[in-house]
C-alpha cells in the first residue's frame, strides 16, 4: 500500500498565525477609525466656538475654557483707530461728458481766393482777432464802383433840382404849363431815389469788403486747419476753414437716477448753489471744481434718468470737449457726527456694531467690547454715526475676525508698523470732507440699508 500522507490541524483551544495576523489588523484599523472621529469631532467643536465668537449676539462665555478658537487667556493684535467728531458731506454721483460752452465753424461769407491765414493751429484767439484774408481787390473795385456812381447821380439831382427852380419862375410868369413844371419836379425825385439806391451799393461794398477780412466770432481755441492758403473759397462751402471751440467756461452734462430729483430741485428752488466735482475716468483725481446751472425739463423714460449741466471756470484748460468724467454733486452736508473709518463697521443678525477698545484703570489690560452703533452717512472710506460712540473712543479696523465681546487685546495705533495707512479716512473726514475729496464709486450720499 502506499504512503498515507498526515494532515497537521491544530490542537483544539488554539488558532493559526495566519488568524492572529488578520485580527491584530482588524484591531488597528478600528483604532485609527476612533482617532480620526475624535479629531474631527475636535475640529467640529473649534470651529462652532469660532463662529460664536464671530456673532455679537452670542455670550461672552461662549468659548471660555473649552479649547475655543479664541480662549479667554489669549491676547489678540488689532489695529485701531480713533472716532472723531466733524461733518461729513452728501454726494449724488453720476456719468458726464464734457460739452464746449460754445463750438462755430468759421466759414468765408464772401466768394474769392483765401490769400493769407493768420492762425496756427491749436492757438487760442479772442474774438475779433484776424484769422484769415481773402482778396480783397474785386470787393474794392465794386465799392469805387458805387461811389462813382453815387457821384454822377449827385451831379444830376443837382442839375435836375436848378432846372425846377428855373421852371418855377417861369410857371409864374405863364411861360411853361403846369405838366411840364410836374414833370421836373418828378425827375429831382427821381435822382434822389438813385442817390438812395447808390448809397446803399456803398454801404454793401463796404460790407463785403469787410467780410474778406475773417476774424474769430469767439474767443476760444482753434482746431486743425481745414482749407490751406492759395484756395479759391465760397460762402456755400461746408467745411468752412476752421473750427474755434469755447473752452473757457466751459459745461459737463450729466445724468442723475430720478430719483434724485427732488432733493436737487428743492435746493435750485431755494437759491442754493451746487458745487459738482469732475473727476477722471477711473474716478480717482480730481480734475476740476464747478457749479450747477440748471436740470433738464424732462426725465428720460427709457433710462429713469435725467440731465443737468454744470459749469467748469477751467481756466487751465484740463477739461476737454467730449472728455468723460465721474460727476460728483454736493447735495449736503451732515453736521456733528462721530466719525470712523468703514473698516470699522461690522454687521450682524443684531445690526450693526462695532468693536470698542477700553483699557481697565487698575490692570492696563486693553478688552474688546462690542458696540452697536446708528449709522447716519457713508462718504467714501469713512462713515458718520449719529448714536452709540463717542468722539476720542477707539475702534478696531483690522482684526475683527478674531474678536469677541471681552476679548483682550494688542492695540496698535492706524499707520504704526501693524496698520499703516488704515487711519486716514477718519482724520481727513473730521475735517467734512471725505478721503481723497470725494466719495466712493457709486454712493448716493444716504446711510447703508
Amino acid at each position: 500500500m502506499g504512503q498515507t500522507k498526515s494532515l497537521d490541524l491544530p490542537e483544539p483551544g488554539t488558532s493559526s498565525p495566519s488568524a492572529t495576523v488578520s485580527s491584530r489588523s482588524r484591531w488597528w484599523l478600528w483604532a485609527l477609525v476612533l482617532g480620526a472621529v475624535a479629531v474631527g469631532g475636535w475640529y467640529y467643536r473649534d470651529s462652532k466656538n469660532g463662529s460664536r465668537a464671530a456673532d455679537p449676539a452670542a455670550p461672552a462665555a461662549a468659548g471660555k475654557g473649552r479649547g475655543g478658537f479664541n480662549p479667554a487667556n489669549m491676547v489678540v493684535s488689532v489695529v485701531v483707530a480713533t472716532a472723531q467728531r466733524g461733518d461729513l458731506p452728501v454726494y449724488f454721483n453720476g456719468l458726464g461728458t464734457v460739452t464746449a460752452f460754445n463750438t462755430v465753424t468759421v466759414r468765408s461769407r464772401v466768394d474769392g481766393q483765401l490769400i493769407s491765414i493768420a492762425f496756427k493751429e491749436g492757438q487760442f484767439v479772442h474774438e475779433g482777432d484776424l484769422l484769415a484774408q481773402i482778396d480783397p481787390r474785386p470787393y474794392q473795385v465794386q465799392l469805387e464802383q458805387a461811389m462813382g456812381q453815387l457821384a454822377k447821380d449827385q451831379a444830376q439831382r443837382k442839375d435836375a433840382e436848378v432846372n425846377y427852380e428855373r421852371y418855377k419862375l417861369l410857371f409864374k410868369e405863364g411861360v411853361i404849363p403846369q405838366q411840364q413844371l410836374d414833370t421836373q419836379a418828378a425827375l429831382v425825385g427821381q435822382f434822389d431815389g438813385a442817390i438812395a439806391s447808390d448809397q446803399s451799393q456803398i454801404d454793401n461794398a463796404k460790407l463785403q469788403l469787410t467780410y474778406s477780412r475773417i476774424t474769430a466770432p469767439i474767443s476760444g481755441r482753434i482746431g486743425l486747419r481745414l482749407v490751406d492758403a492759395g484756395n479759391i473759397v465760397h460762402a456755400s462751402d461746408t467745411n468752412g476753414l476752421l473750427v474755434i471751440t469755447q473752452l473757457q467756461p466751459i459745461s459737463v452734462i450729466f445724468s442723475l437716477p430720478q430719483d434724485q430729483l427732488p432733493q436737487v430741485n428743492a435746493k435750485l428752488r431755494s437759491g442754493v448753489q451746487l458745487v459738482v466735482d469732475a473727476f477722471d475716468r477711473d474716478d480717482t483725481a480730481k480734475i476740476a471744481s464747478g457749479r450747477l446751472q440748471t436740470i433738464d425739463n424732462q426725465i428720460d423714460p427709457t433710462t429713469g434718468t435725467y440731465k443737468l449741466k454744470s459749469i467748469f471756470d477751467n481756466a487751465d484748460n484740463a477739461l476737454f470737449p467730449n472728455q468723460f468724467v465721474n460727476v460728483h454733486l454736493l447735495v449736503d452736508t451732515k453736521l456733528n457726527l462721530t466719525i470712523v473709518p468703514a473698516a470699522a463697521i461690522q454687521r450682524g443678525p443684531q445690526g450693526t456694531y462695532v468693536y470698542a477698545v477700553t483699557k481697565d484703570s487698575a490692570s492696563k489690560d486693553a478688552t474688546a467690547k462690542i458696540c452697536p452703533v446708528t449709522i447716519a452717512q457713508t462718504t467714501g472710506n469713512s462713515v458718520g454715526l449719529s448714536a452709540g460712540l463717542n468722539a476720542g473712543d477707539a475702534v478696531v479696523i483690522d482684526g475683527q475676525d478674531k474678536l469677541q465681546d471681552g476679548t483682550k487685546v494688542n492695540p496698535s495705533p492706524a499707520g504704526g508698523a501693524n496698520g499703516a495707512g488704515r487711519g486716514s479716512a477718519a482724520a481727513s473726514s473730521a475735517q467734512g470732507a471725505p478721503q481723497s475729496g470725494r466719495p466712493s464709486k457709486g454712493q448716493a450720499g444716504g446711510a447703508p440699508r
